[in-house]
């Protein structure tokens, strides 16, 4: 699934396609807003962390999976 984060004062976002499902994504959001984590710690599909303070949080955006194209043809 592709997750979208908003940092505060960064001028990018943080994209990442995670293996995590929504509801687990949603849950380890929830957590850093609401006080329980300090950070919010996400996993790519190639294993990376994602560590972001949960106090500079601006968004997240969760997403439909990516299909990777095949092929040199015009889509």
């Amino acid at each position: 699934m592709e997750v979208k984060i908003g940092v505060q004062h960064a001028p990018r976002e943080i994209t990442l396609e995670s293996g995590q499902s929504a509801e687990e994504v949603e849950r380890l959001v929830a957590e850093a807003l609401g006080g329980k984590a300090q950070v919010l710690a996400l996993e790519d599909n190639h294993g990376r962390k994602v560590l972001v303070p949960s106090d500079r949080l601006a968004y997240v955006e969760l997403g439909e999976p990516t299909a990777r194209k095949v092929g040199f043809g015009a889509a």
